[in-house]
């Protein structure tokens, strides 16, 4: 049970903007969870769940390795060389500056973004595999929020 709930907790995060403990609570309840707000209050510190700015500028829960990654050198990295994120069905192509994939590359795969199966970067574009569309999609918008930060 609490595997399961801790795995919906992992997809809700990674699909929406859940701001708050109560949201979480409303949001598993809807998918048919028994859940309190102290239940979610572990479940939260258990998972390492951190809080980071979203589009809106508001804070949102996000796995702890997605904020030390884009805070970090890597992070950096990706706000200074990346310049573009298409997708091309369940391909992403990212466009950086000249001579930086390579590197921007390493930092995609540092990530480890669930969903991303791997990389191949030439000089100035990378090609980031992924396992869905929809997966991609997600995954886009995480690279699109570095470029507009």
């Amino acid at each position: 049970m609490k595997k399961d709930r801790q795995k919906a907790i992992a997809l809700l995060i990674q699909n929406n903007e859940i701001e708050t403990q109560d949201e979480l609570v409303e949001k598993l309840q809807e998918a048919g969870f028994d859940a309190t707000q102290s239940t979610v209050s572990r479940d939260i510190r258990q998972m390492n769940l951190k809080k980071a700015p979203g589009e809106s500028g508001r804070s949102h829960y996000v796995a702890a390795s997605e904020t030390a990654s884009l805070t970090g050198a890597y992070g950096n990295l990706l706000k200074e060389g990346l310049v573009s994120a298409d997708i091309a069905m369940n391909l992403l192509v990212l466009k950086t500056k000249p001579g930086m994939a390579m590197a921007a590359a390493a930092a995609v795969d540092a990530l480890e973004l669930r969903g991303i199966v791997g990389t191949i970067a030439g000089d100035d574009t990378i090609m980031v595999a992924v396992r869905s569309k929809e997966e991609a999609k997600i995954i886009q918008k995480k690279f699109s929020d570095i470029l507009s930060s």
